[in-house]
């Protein structure tokens, strides 16, 4: 299955959420001829993208996603916090889901492979939270000629 094709059957609910690796080129939004932000907004899910090609370290990755997600708070700005942020997102409602882009993960990887293995284990903990709502979470992590290892691949 192609990118497009998994894209197309996670949105449509054939496919169980999770935190996935998703080969695709490392453009922003381009799957084919729409987005997959308008994509995922068509189906009723809200969208969200990381870009973490400056986010090296907690504290900046902390930053993006407070910025990304709009989160009222951070409030000491640890990783619990980030945490249950994701498992609320009440100020930011979905119809049919919560999908989440993470591309150039890479740059956390190489340079504090401790905090990406924290972001994995937050993502999976929203994912599982979300998981039996009519609001699933799905996070894809965009590999292009890097893999994370145990995380499996979406396409």
């Amino acid at each position: 299955m192609n990118a497009n094709q998994a894209l197309t059957r996670l949105l449509a609910g054939g496919l169980t959420p999770g935190v996935y690796q998703w080969r695709t080129p490392p453009v922003p939004g381009a799957v084919g001829d729409t987005s997959w932000t308008e994509r995922a907004e068509e189906a009723g899910w809200r969208g969200f993208h990381l870009d973490g090609r400056r986010a090296r370290d907690k504290n900046a990755f902390l930053r993006l996603c407070a910025d990304v997600f709009e989160l009222p708070s951070l409030a000491g700005g640890d990783w619990g916090d980030l945490g249950d942020c994701l498992g609320d997102l009440s100020w930011t409602p979905a119809k049919s889901g919560y999908l989440v882009l993470y591309e150039s993960w890479a740059e956390l990887a190489d340079a504090d492979q401790r905090s990406l293995r924290v972001v994995l284990k937050v993502f999976g903990d929203a994912v599982k939270v979300w998981r039996d709502t009519s609001t699933p979470m799905t996070v894809l992590m965009s590999s292009v000629g890097v893999e994370v290892a145990g995380v499996p691949r979406l396409a």
